[in-house]
């Protein structure tokens, strides 16, 4: 375990010199001051981390972490529930087919006018988005587990409680995870947009402020930061799941 860890962080860290080589050889043959080199935009994440994009960075951070836990308590919940009963999938199935393609992120005016311009329109739209691809992902796997090992588990006695607790979840947990990572690209972008709107905190307010200014190398700075944000999580999720599905990783 230890060797893999150490070998994960050796290609995370070519990866990231890749980036930076192929950053400054764009900006090289670009030469313009809209994509600055990336010596540039570190110094900049350094100079301003503490004074200028901590505070907006710990919002963005409280608003992607309450979205994400609601959108994982729920559409995990709501997935296993409709994916276990073929009658509730077969009467809630068209709805999600309706409005799963809806574009929601064009709802967060409305929401604001609902829910005004605080935090909640903003953890509210996130959490929705990313509500749907748990809740797909969740029942698809309920739908797919074997029907003997079912049959099996009830000839042997098991209760209603004991198929959801050794049975279902065990075998949705991995696929939830993999839907979690999927979702927290979307819940980036979305926390991306939601922060351009009717707010002065937050990672994507500091980026887009910077580019109004003509700030690029702020503009990249903050983006380092979201991407740092992103990175972080994404850790988080893959150790979660080790300590979650140990049977995944053997």
């Amino acid at each position: 375990m230890e060797k893999s860890g150490i070998n994960k962080a050796v290609q995370l860290f070519l990866a990231f010199i890749f980036l930076l080589l192929f950053w400054a050889g764009l900006s090289f043959l670009l030469n313009r001051p809209v994509l600055p080199p990336p010596w540039l935009a570190i110094q900049t994440f350094v100079e301003m981390f503490q004074s200028h994009l901590l505070p907006h960075l710990l919002q963005s951070t409280f608003r992607v972490l309450v979205s994400l836990f609601i959108a994982l308590f729920l559409g995990s919940l709501s997935g296993l529930f409709i994916g276990r009963w073929s009658r509730v999938d077969s009467f809630t199935s068209p709805l999600i087919y309706l409005t799963y393609p809806i574009p929601k992120i064009a709802l967060l005016p409305v929401l604001m006018g609902i829910l005004g311009i605080g935090e909640t329109s903003k953890i509210f739209l996130i959490s929705l988005i990313v509500y749907y691809q748990i809740l797909v992902t969740t029942r698809d796997a309920a739908r797919d587990i074997n029907k003997q090992i079912i049959c099996s588990m009830v000839s042997l006695g098991g209760s209603e409680w004991d198929l959801i607790k050794h049975v279902f979840v065990p075998s949705a947990l991995p696929k939830i995870f993999t839907s979690l990572r999927i979702s927290l690209g979307t819940a980036m972008a979305v926390l991306f947009l939601t922060e351009t709107f009717a707010t002065t905190r937050g990672i994507g307010f500091f980026i887009l402020d910077a580019s109004m200014r003509g700030r690029y190398q702020e503009v990249f700075a903050g983006i380092l930061a979201m991407s740092l944000l992103g990175l972080v999580l994404f850790i988080i999720i893959d150790i979660l799941e080790k300590k979650v599905c140990p049977w995944q990783h053997i």
